[in-house]
């Protein structure tokens, strides 16, 4: 079976296009109704641009596919197959393409709008590590370190034991006697040299 990636687009434009009127049509439509009503039909529209950033996704990762796992795209070129503006291209990238889901993200300079997106080798737990620790930040939440912390194990990057500790060493609970205003930059510089004792 051919990919997606080897249909586009014409014929997908088309498509994308009714979705956007219908989308449209939907936001007009939520001015008839009281509040209550309308966080019924929001929703509806929150769904069909949910539908699309699963399209956008699924395209740019069978692009990895073809292209062992780099592809270079134009923001603005892609915006304009999928017939929406290139902020919800934005969009799909900071969330879909993260570091800490096994993605390396670098935008090229010189203009244009050109992105490179390459997919990390998880098989190898320091090459993955390698590249995650330098983009994880100087701050991070409680809510946030675990998030990464999940995704390590997910990835099977760090066992289930590593991760309980991970999560305790760098809880709120842990470093209550840190001050708020750097709480979450000291919880980051944990985490950090815990992953890198990791790679050494």
């Amino acid at each position: 079976m051919l990919p997606l990636a080897a249909f586009f687009l014409p014929p997908l434009r088309v498509t994308l296009k009714c979705v956007d009127i219908i989308q449209t049509l939907e936001i007009i439509d939520l001015l008839k109704y009281n509040n209550s009503q309308r966080k019924s039909k929001y929703n509806k529209v929150g769904d069909v641009m949910a539908r699309l950033s699963d399209l956008i996704e699924s395209f740019i990762k069978e692009m990895m596919d073809a292209m062992d796992g780099v592809v270079e795209i134009q923001r603005n070129e892609l915006a304009s197959r999928f017939n929406c503006v290139p902020s919800q291209i934005n969009y799909v990238i900071s969330t879909r393409f993260t570091a800490d889901k096994g993605y390396y993200v670098e935008s090229r300079r010189g203009g244009g709008g050109y992105i490179s997106i390459r997919r990390l080798n998880t098989e190898s737990a320091r090459d993955y590590l390698m590249h995650i620790i330098p983009s994880i930040g100087d701050k991070l939440t409680q809510h946030t370190c675990e998030i990464f912390i999940k995704n390590f194990v997910d990835y099977d990057i760090i066992s289930e034991q590593e991760a309980r500790l991970m999560k305790a060493a760098t809880s709120d609970k842990a470093l209550a006697g840190v001050s708020p205003e750097i709480r979450d930059e000291v919880r980051t510089n944990i985490l950090k040299n815990m992953l890198m004792s990791l790679v050494i």
